[in-house]
């Protein structure tokens, strides 16, 4: 989600001038980053103009990792497959997902646009000789799916996608697919509080990282049965290190990284522990420009041939300029190791 200006939050209230700049003033200071890096690669623009392109979701060619693809979402009204190099390979027009993420080959975006507005799943497979999807089916959801991501049991085996919404509700589905059929099941619903989206589901210790917008960011247990208890990985404001809002969460390695989208850069911590490691942005480099007013990111830590050896990250970016193509809003892919070399 985005409201633009410098400070989202406090101009959207601001009716007066004077107002707002007295607000600004009283605003804490946001902390700088520790160290910055540049993207290598960022794709095509997407094909809708102003705040459009929200978030990215990297699928790993099971075979030739440097045919692995970046999935994005125009939530104007498209979902974007891009190649390593930027270049789009396909593009579903009438998709509005807002979000969207992905397990093995099945693809799920979250439109709030869809079953007359009150939110679906666009349930998709990803074909690895050609690398594009095949749509499946969509499922209705309780919840105005604006957020969403997904989780394969390491216990059960079964696969789960966790549509989320602007008004704080959170719902868990389990979703089947044989073949071309699709199953969905609603399995878990509670409420997170306020607005949320940015989220994600760690096989490696079976936590839901969850984003409050205006808050922070949750943990909870992303197993059906484990309830609504939570506990707090860092705060949006006072005493935390994110700046609202809170917005795409990832991992890759051993680090956690979440998009401080009102301070223009990224936390990290242990994914094991949730200690804060510090804090990196996207520069301007010479072959991309930076990102800005960050919504979605993904990363993998996956070899991914020669122009990604560790592995990548990907940003997308609120307002694209140059170097690099300039126009409608898109993603930038850094090498991870130019993270993780900084983070220690």
């Amino acid at each position: 989600m985005r409201i633009p200006g410098n400070s989202p939050r406090l101009t959207a209230a601001c009716a007066l001038a004077a107002y707002c700049l007295l607000a600004q003033a009283a605003a804490p200071a946001q902390a700088a980053a520790a160290f910055s890096v540049t993207a290598t690669v960022e794709t095509a623009p997407v094909s809708h103009s102003g705040d459009a392109a929200d978030d990215p979701a990297i699928w790993v060619h099971p075979t030739d990792p440097s045919r692995s693809v970046v999935v994005g979402t125009d939530k104007k009204g498209a979902l974007e497959v891009y190649d390593l190099t930027g270049a789009r390979i396909q593009r579903i027009s009438g998709d509005y997902g807002n979000n969207v993420d992905l397990r093995g080959d099945i693809v799920v975006s979250a439109d709030d646009e869809a079953a007359g507005g009150n939110g679906a799943m666009h349930i998709y497979r990803i074909d690895a000789a050609t690398r594009k999807l095949t749509h499946l089916k969509d499922v209705p959801t309780e919840v105005t799916a604006h957020g969403l991501c997904m989780y394969k049991s390491p216990t059960s085996g079964k696969l789960y996608a966790y549509p989320n919404s602007t008004s704080g509700r959170v719902e868990q589905w389990e979703i089947g697919v044989n073949g071309s059929t699709v199953s969905a099941t609603s399995v878990r619903l509670f409420d997170a509080g306020s607005a949320v989206e940015g989220c994600y589901a760690d096989e490696t210790n079976g936590k839901l990282y969850l984003g409050e917008e205006d808050v922070g960011v949750w943990v909870y247990g992303a197993e059906p049965g484990a309830g609504t208890a939570r506990t707090k990985l860092d705060s949006a404001g006072s005493g935390g290190h994110i700046t609202a809002d809170t917005e795409g969460i990832t991992a890759a390695g051993n680090r956690l990284y979440v998009s401080s989208q009102g301070s223009n850069d990224f936390t990290a911590y242990d994914r094991a522990s949730g200690s804060y490691l510090g804090r990196f942005s996207v520069a301007n480099g010479g072959a991309a420009d930076d990102c800005e007013d960050t919504d979605g990111i993904d990363a993998t830590a996956s070899p991914l041939g020669s122009a990604f050896p560790s592995g990548v990250f990907v940003c997308q970016d609120g307002s694209n300029s140059t170097p690099g193509t300039s126009g409608n809003q898109n993603f930038k892919l850094v090498p991870l190791q130019r993270i993780t070399a900084n983070l220690g």
